[in-house]
Parts: structure tokens; C-alpha cells; sequence
């Protein structure tokens, strides 16, 4: 039997726009160059082995690594510890001493790694437009396959 919890009214809790760092695709190909460009989601859209009619290539921006947010999860399905998480990322090379974006299929997933890592005190930056957008430019180059490419 689930008890009832009564919820206040209304919450103080205000959101506003603009208060973490977002890249453009041309900000997340640098990155991918330059830095730490992580793609969130599972290793088949990674690779590029779900090819769907009518939608767009799969794969990854090319430089890109791929760390599932599945990865940032007990078994149970909730949050691993700050440490869990810290050293799950520090294996990587991850580490927070390189900028850091994110990227997933739409944004979700990419919002997850980002608290995970935040989680972890490692600050990153997300590309809201995710494959989604990147993968909908022509003139974007596409990688597939296990490796950064």
C-alpha cells in the first residue's frame, strides 16, 4: 500500500535559462578536437548500427567518446555515488582538467551525464542540439564504429 504525501501548494524553486554553458555544433566539433567531447548514448547509435528509414545516419561527431548514461547507474536503477561516478570518468580520462561537452540523441540523456558529472565536481557543457542537429546537416562529417574517429 503507497501512502499519500502531500505536496505544497506551489514550490520557490525558480528556473531561468542561461546559467550553464551550452555549445553550438561548431563549439562541439571544437571541443571534439580540442578536448573532451562525450556522446551519451548507447554503443549501437555510437557505432551506427541502428540505421532507421527516414531518419538520419547514425554514428558520432567525429572525436567524440562514447560514455552511456546507463554507466552512471546502480543496478537498482538509481544514481551511483559521487565516488562511484568520479571514478568511473577518471578511467576514461576524464577528470575535469580538459573542457568537457555533451552530447545524446535529443538531450536528455546528455542532461543526465551532465548532473553525473557535476555529481562528480567535473563541470561540462551541453549541446543542446544534440545528434538531432548534427546529424540533420549534410555538411557535417559522421564517424561510426567503436572509436572516436
Amino acid at each position: 500500500m503507497t501512502q499519500d504525501i502531500p505536496l505544497p501548494d506551489h514550490g520557490d524553486v525558480v528556473l531561468e535559462a542561461g546559467h550553464l554553458p551550452v555549445l553550438t555544433a561548431d563549439g562541439a566539433a571544437a571541443v571534439a578536437r580540442q578536448a573532451v567531447l562525450i556522446d551519451a548514448r548507447g554503443p549501437d547509435a555510437y557505432r551506427g548500427d541502428k540505421a532507421e528509414p527516414g531518419k538520419p545516419a547514425e554514428g558520432h561527431i567525429p572525436g567524440a567518446v562514447n560514455v552511456p548514461t546507463s554507466g552512471n547507474l546502480t543496478a537498482d536503477g538509481r544514481f551511483a555515488d559521487a565516488g562511484a561516478i568520479r571514478d568511473r570518468f577518471a578511467a576514461l580520462g576524464i577528470d575535469g582538467s580538459q573542457s568537457i561537452g555533451v552530447y545524446c540523441g535529443g538531450g536528455v540523456a546528455a542532461a543526465h551525464q551532465i548532473l553525473a558529472l557535476a555529481t562528480a565536481g567535473i563541470d561540462a557543457a551541453l549541446f543542446p542540439g544534440s545528434w538531432s542537429a548534427w546529424s540533420s546537416d549534410p555538411a557535417r562529417p559522421v564517424a561510426t564504429g567503436s572509436h572516436p574517429g
